[in-house]
């Protein structure tokens, strides 16, 4: 896969979830692929992303960057979320998270890296009755 692929597919993966298209961003996963969040923990694709959609009621995702990795495996995205948690309540922050490719071209794992103290002190586990 070359780097602008890479680049695309990392973008779009931001895109299916600034619109919620769950069966999209699952779609983008491997057979093995999943997801280390620092909420959750490692947690396959699709039980994490049902759950993301069920916490919220929208999302906006801003991406400033997307790096890709020195071995040609792995990218980088530095974003913006402006999320809208089932609640109705509003959070903002800003985040890293870091895919690595599979051999077919698909994420086989996303890593999210946000602080997370700011936000379990705001609105506390929001992935609780999700």
């Amino acid at each position: 896969m070359d780097d602008q692929r890479k680049t695309r597919m990392v973008r779009r993966y931001f895109e299916h979830l600034t619109a919620s298209n769950i069966e999209d961003i699952v779609g983008m996963f491997g057979e093995n692929g999943h997801v280390n969040s620092p909420f959750l923990g490692r947690v396959e694709a699709r039980p994490f992303f049902e759950k993301l959609g069920n916490a919220s009621s929208g999302s906006v995702l801003t991406v400033f960057d997307v790096l890709l990795g020195e071995n040609g495996d792995s990218a980088a995205a530095y974003f913006r979320y402006d999320w809208t948690l089932a609640s109705g309540e509003e959070l903002t922050f800003q985040g890293v998270d870091y895919f690595k490719f599979d051999d077919e071209g698909k994420f086989h794992s996303m890593s999210i890296f946000y602080d997370t103290h700011p936000l379990r002190e705001e609105v506390g586990d929001k992935y609780a009755n999700a």
